[in-house]
């Protein structure tokens, strides 16, 4: 069993930002890695010599620059998509616990995944622009940006090519869920210790495992989404996808045809690869602006530790300690008298 949880110290935008800046950071950094996982998923090209040679033939074909290609899109959907999730989280997990405020990891995990879902379906066109922006050639480029790709594939394809691919996106959330679970309910016989005594670095360590887990085990999924994603008849080379189908069926029947079953986790690699710096500058990120946080808003004497302020009730709100303060402030202010007005 599980408790639900929050720092009431960090006010909900504050947090909110925390989150939004973190994971910016993250993306970008890893960003290189994500592109090489679309494109071994898609199965463009570039993807001929294995990674390695991907990465040196993009840079060679389209410079530097080409190995950040989407990252902004991905960048402006975090916002609204953490948005969507901690709201559809916060109710769902609300929902999913006992009177005594107590919810199983089971649940935990099942109201995260539903919350992840819904943040998905509604900010879906989103991952469909990104996908579209690593797949062309930044020298002769289909899209000259987000609003034009979105404009472009709305006018030339209708409203259902922003939502091409999304079952296997929803679907994949099945597996994704059950890996999480599987790691989780396991914790306690693998470091043989209570889960409420873990350190921080078992519980990174855990978020790693039970990523890598839950990753591999919807990997399919999410290359059926991005060939489905990358996959139009107005791109050259028909968005370079190397199979060609006529939905998420065919396209499963078509990658393990021509590619074996094998085919259905290319891209494995790199995405494996970021797990560890993105939830590391994720995690420490976050920590860190949730410290100037908590230092600008009276609870710790500095953003560089935890140390708590001599003298301030941590059981406060962010508005009431404000408050407190305030009137502390009006009481001991010295008066002034009549005579002197």
């Amino acid at each position: 069993m599980a408790t639900l949880r929050r720092d009431g110290r960090v006010t909900a935008l504050q947090r909110l930002g925390c989150a939004g800046l973190a994971g910016a950071l993250s993306l970008s950094l890893t960003a290189p890695l994500e592109l090489l996982t679309v494109l071994a998923q898609v199965g463009t090209w570039h993807c001929r010599r294995g990674l390695r040679g991907a990465g040196r033939s993009l840079c060679r074909t389209e410079g530097v620059r080409a190995l950040w290609k989407g990252n902004l899109t991905a960048c402006l959907r975090l916002c609204p998509y953490s948005a969507l999730q901690l709201a559809a989280s916060r109710r769902l997990v609300a929902l999913f616990m006992d009177e005594l405020g107590h919810i199983s990891h089971w649940r935990a995990i099942m109201a995260g995944s539903l919350a992840g879902m819904v943040a998905t379906i509604v900010t879906y066109p989103t991952d469909v622009i990104k996908t579209r922006l690593i797949v062309q050639n930044r020298l002769e480029p289909s899209y000259e940006g987000i609003l034009h790709a979105f404009y472009k594939i709305y006018h030339q394809e209708g409203l259902r090519a922003l939502y091409r691919g999304v079952s296997p996106a929803i679907l994949g959330a099945v597996p994704f869920s059950a890996g999480s679970f599987f790691v989780y309910i396991s914790l306690d016989k693998i470091w043989q210790e209570p889960i409420v005594r873990f350190t921080p670095l078992q519980n990174f360590t855990n978020g790693c495992v039970a990523a890598a887990v839950a990753q591999t085990l919807s990997f399919p999924f999410e290359t059926v989404k991005r060939k489905m994603q990358a996959q139009s008849p107005w791109l050259p080379h028909y968005g370079g996808v190397d199979v060609h189908f006529t939905g998420m069926a065919d396209c499963f029947r078509q990658t393990v045809k021509n590619k074996g079953v094998l085919g259905l986790w290319s891209g494995l690699t790199p995405s494996l690869l970021k797990i560890v710096p993105y939830f590391g500058v994720m995690f420490s990120t976050f920590e860190f602006c949730k410290r100037v946080c908590l230092y600008r808003n009276g609870y710790i004497e500095s953003p560089l530790n935890y140390k708590l302020t001599p003298g301030v009730d941590q059981s406060l709100h962010p508005q009431e300690l404000r408050e407190l303060k305030l009137l502390r402030r009006e009481n001991f202010e010295p008066r002034k008298s009549a005579l002197e007005n």
